[in-house]
């Protein structure tokens, strides 16, 4: 059982980084503490308004990277040992992702500044469909590189 542990480690240390991410340092009000000056030093011809929405812009990209990062380390943790790419690997790491971006919102609804956002779980479930998109393209590239197929064979 240690043996298949060691492949979720990293999908464990990512979530969680997401639950601390879902606490009140990192709620919007927070953020916005460092993001905005960072932006206006970066724009100082954009308005609040628009500083605004950028700042809106990349919280919701955040989302949608966290819960990438988290599908991909997910995955690794289904395959384990195993190399490839089956659908029904990702499919159980979209299931354990959306879940976990229920868990996470409804865990934000308890705390200060924070609140629970269906459209959040969808940007979340995004994040998680287009990893594994990417996934399944790196392991399609991988599967047909001369190199991969040279190392199946043992003549390497």
């Amino acid at each position: 059982m240690s043996r298949r542990l060691k492949y979720w480690i990293p999908a464990i240390c990512v979530a969680v980084l997401i639950s601390v991410f879902s606490t009140y340092y990192f709620s919007s009000q927070q953020t916005a503490r460092v993001i905005i000056p960072f932006l206006h030093r970066l724009f100082p011809w954009a308005g609040f308004r628009t500083l605004g929405r950028m700042h809106t812009l990349i919280r919701k990209l955040a989302h949608a990277t966290e819960f990438g990062v988290f599908s991909i380390t997910v995955f690794r943790g289904v395959r384990a040992e195993r190399s490839g790419w089956k659908l029904q690997w990702a499919v159980l790491t979209l299931v354990i992702a959306t879940g976990y971006a229920g868990l996470d919102e409804w865990h934000q609804s308890f705390v200060p500044l924070r609140e629970a956002r269906f459209r959040d779980v969808l940007l979340d479930c995004l994040g998680a469909l287009l990893a594994q998109v990417f996934v399944w393209f790196y392991a399609k590239l991988h599967t047909n590189h001369p190199d991969s197929r040279e190392d199946r064979t043992g003549s390497v």
